[in-house]
């Protein structure tokens, strides 16, 4: 038995297949350090999966990057993900889960908005965070595949997410 409420989010107009995903610059984290780093520079050579999801620690952010993961879709392309959770928190997390990527830190969640991702908080005013959304970016920054979470929670169709992948490298 489910012991929370599945909520529908509302429609969002999103980064979607064949547009140029934006370019950004923000704290890039891996396990001992982080540096600003801009996703056109991560995606000039080799394709990208851009990965949004919710605070570290949530539980929605463990199962997705437990997924990748387990998966060793980082053996294969670049991965990365972005929150609103500082440095210091992406760093215990990389460490925390073994996770072999690098996370953006976007506490304003500006990057989620440019992306038509961002998601207010139910009774926190002010709050929000992304909501679980994936973008596989060829190396122009064309968007090859678009994944956006239209419920809470919701989690990407993994194998369909593989198959994009195995398709583009």
């Amino acid at each position: 038995m489910v012991d929370f409420d599945v909520v529908q989010l509302p429609e969002t107009d999103h980064v979607d297949v064949g547009d140029t995903a934006p370019d950004f610059t923000r704290p890039l984290v891996n396990d001992e350090y982080w540096q600003d780093a801009s996703l056109s520079d991560l995606a000039e050579d080799d394709p990208v999966l851009l990965v949004f999801h919710p605070m570290d620690g949530d539980f929605p952010a463990t199962y997705i990057w437990n997924e990748i993961r387990d998966r060793g879709w980082t053996d294969s392309l670049t991965v990365v993900g972005v929150s609103i959770s500082t440095p210091y928190e992406h760093k215990a997390f990389v460490n925390e889960r073994g996770i072999d990527a690098r996370l953006f830190s976007d506490p304003a969640n500006g990057v989620a908005r440019e992306y038509g991702v961002a998601h207010a908080l139910d009774g926190m005013a002010g709050v929000e965070e992304p909501r679980p959304a994936v973008f596989l970016l060829d190396a122009d920054r064309t968007v090859e595949y678009a994944w956006v979470a239209s419920e809470w929670p919701d989690f990407p169709d993994y194998d369909a997410v593989e198959a994009e992948i195995d398709a583009l490298v």
